[in-house]
């Protein structure tokens, strides 16, 4: 069991094992349950942010929130009319698993922090020489999609219907082949494209970050949706959304790109609950 004011896990991310994102998808989850035996390299599961009932705010004096049991990033911002991005500013959180319970975060301001600081700079889009699947051993931050061969024949595109597909009305977010499946460590697919294609919302929703802040993922979009489904867009050229904007399906939200990627292409995931599923299972036949 954690003890208040001691480092937590690393708690699981909209994209598992890419650590920065944590704070961008609000997934840090402060927990209190047992986790005898799991090192710190090993994610633990989340509680999906639309699942989570909101608590009264823990306000002290001076604008500041007492961290609780159970809060992430986007449920702090969301009781206090912020950003997440904002908060992880005003407190420079660059590492959203070290998220204790009692600690004490500013949150009063925190949009005006956000506001007046400068961006983070966009990271480059050309590959990098020599890279390998063994870079994940000496680099915080890795991507399936970066490191895998780039294949020219197309994977199918069958797979059995998930129980819950009609929940929300699916498209598909470009037009290219699919050229990576989805598997356990790949956590989506990639679609083949060419720089400058359209990439389209999936289904309706908002948009819960809009941004370049994640080295490895390039330029990424992640859309929350009804019934506890999440999207996300990875390694577009240009983010044509902003965070906190409403999204119709098909809606035109970026352009493909090859942000921190060898190749032209679109990572894309579908999210239940924080659990991926296969995007085949839920995408319309085509």
């Amino acid at each position: 069991m954690q003890q208040a004011g001691t480092t937590m896990s690393p708690a699981a991310s909209i994209l598992s094992i890419r650590q920065p994102i944590r704070w961008l998808v609000a997934g840090t989850m402060v927990t209190s349950l047992v986790l005898s035996g799991c090192s710190t390299n090993t994610p633990a599961p989340i509680t999906d942010i639309h699942s989570s009932t909101p608590s009264a705010p823990q306000s002290t004096a001076g604008g500041n929130y007492t961290v609780q049991v159970g809060d992430t990033l986007y449920k702090i911002a969301q009781q206090h009319g912020t950003t997440v991005q904002a908060i992880a500013n005003a407190n420079n959180i660059t590492d959203p698993s070290q998220l204790r319970v009692g600690q004490v975060l500013v949150v009063n301001g925190a949009s005006q922090v956000a506001q007046t600081s400068t961006p983070a700079p966009r990271p480059s889009t050309t590959p990098v020489p020599g890279s390998d699947s063994n870079a994940a051993t000496t680099s915080p931050v890795t991507t399936s999609s970066s490191t895998s061969p780039t294949s020219s024949a197309s994977v199918s595109t069958k797979s059995p219907r998930a129980s819950d597909a009609n929940l929300i009305s699916w498209g598909w977010p470009t037009n290219g082949k699919i050229i990576q499946s989805f598997t356990a460590s790949t956590k989506g697919i990639d679609l083949e494209g060419n720089v400058g294609d359209a990439v389209n919302a999936a289904a309706d929703g908002k948009v819960m970050y809009a941004g370049n802040g994640v080295r490895g993922l390039g330029n990424l979009i992640l859309l929350g949706h009804s019934n506890g489904f999440i999207t996300a867009y990875a390694h577009n050229d240009s983010l044509i959304v902003k965070t906190g904007q409403e999204i119709k399906k098909g809606q035109r939200i970026a352009t493909l790109g090859q942000s921190d990627t060898s190749s032209p292409r679109l990572h894309f995931e579908i999210r239940r609950r924080g659990t991926p599923v296969n995007p085949l299972s839920y995408l319309p036949e085509r």
